[in-house]
């Protein structure tokens, strides 16, 4: 079975950092890309940033996470991170990974491309 497990979420200070992790276990396939999504208490599932999976080279983001989001991939470990920099009090979330196809629109970062999703890891910033 597909599982998508995220870690490293937990308390942190306003501008400080912090990089979750998502580890990628039981697909069958290749051609499908990570993306993370977070949604705080009372908002939508927002996405963020998503990677190709296949080349670990095309990437996407959102224009609000641009430049203090970094996306990457670890292939040998089958892990994606995400390196969150500079980080503000309306960063705080449950952030999330998920799985989409890559011959879908997963670059739009919208929830209904994406199948397969983790339990969540959340991320407080305290001012």
């Amino acid at each position: 079975d597909v599982q998508l497990v995220e870690s490293g979420g937990g308390l942190v200070q306003a501008g400080g950092s912090v990089r979750l992790s998502c580890a990628e276990s039981g697909f069958t396939f290749t051609d499908y890309a990570i993306g993370w999504f977070r949604q705080a208490p009372g908002k939508k599932r927002e996405g963020l940033a998503c990677i190709n999976r296949s080349d670990g080279i095309t990437t996407f983001y959102a224009e609000s996470v641009k430049g203090r989001f970094t996306i990457s991939r670890d292939s040998a470990n089958n892990t994606v991170y995400l390196q969150m920099t500079s980080l503000k009090p309306e960063d705080t979330a449950v952030y999330y990974c998920a799985a989409a196809s890559i011959y879908g629109d997963y670059g739009r970062l919208i929830r209904s491309d994406y199948d397969f999703w983790g339990q969540g890891t959340q991320v407080t910033v305290s001012s």
